[in-house]
């Protein structure tokens, strides 16, 4: 009997501390990056700016796949005529939409609305997929950014092609008011001349750039679009 006593007062601490003890709960998951970025585009209003959620969240999973430098993202959303102003730059950091301004597409991709896309030189077409911005130089349209295509087969023929960011005149509402729509480019995705220091400023070394139109060969084929993070 005296030795059960003893057993049972040596453990009595140990279940009065089991008691009173409690557990901390686990603390909650850190959200994703895809919900982060879903969260900036309703806090940004985009739909009201003429971004469909789609477009935005392809530019997610693309955004998944590499690990730019830079935490901006350009969207060039073809799906929409070149009479709007198709062209988001957003600082995903500040949760900030620095731009929506006009952007032209290739000559030979349509004139209001583009709708043939090339990686082949002299096809004067733009290039669909996602891009990474590199460094800029002074060219025939001045201040200009190289563009390097990441997607094989789509537009990983940039760079020789000389596909880049520029200001061009017939980037502009006067031109629209003229012609119902922008003037053209060889397959640069011109801008503005007013804003295209500020733009290549704001992007330039290592953002992400995304030119986007619902073209089923692009769809069905781009292994970004298709890529699951």
């Amino acid at each position: 009997m005296k030795k059960a006593l003893l057993i049972f007062f040596a453990l009595l601490p140990l279940s009065l501390a089991s008691i009173g003890t409690t557990v901390k709960p686990a603390s909650p998951a850190p959200l994703d990056h895809a919900s982060l970025w879903s969260g900036i585009y309703n806090e940004l209003k985009l739909d009201s700016n003429g971004l469909r959620k789609e477009v935005f969240d392809y530019a997610v999973r693309g955004l998944q796949k590499i690990d730019f430098p830079k935490s901006v993202l350009s969207i060039v959303d073809l799906s929409q005529p070149s009479n709007r102003k198709r062209l988001y730059v957003i600082d995903l950091n500040s949760h900030k939409l620095l731009f929506q301004t006009y952007v032209a597409h290739g000559r030979n991709s349509g004139e209001l609305m583009a709708a043939s896309f090339s990686n082949v030189a002299s096809s004067f077409q733009s290039s669909l997929g996602f891009y990474q911005t590199l460094g800029t130089y002074q060219g025939k349209h001045g201040l200009s950014l190289q563009l390097k295509g990441l997607e094989r087969g789509f537009n990983d023929n940039a760079f020789s092609r000389a596909i880049v960011m520029h200001g061009a005149d017939y980037v502009c509402e006067d031109f629209i008011r003229r012609t119902g729509r922008l003037g053209r480019s060889q397959g640069c995705p011109a801008i503005e001349n007013g804003l295209s220091k500020a733009i290549i400023e704001a992007i330039k070394g290592g953002s992400c750039l995304f030119v986007f139109s619902p073209d089923s060969n692009y769809m069905q084929k781009s292994t970004f679009l298709n890529y699951i993070g």
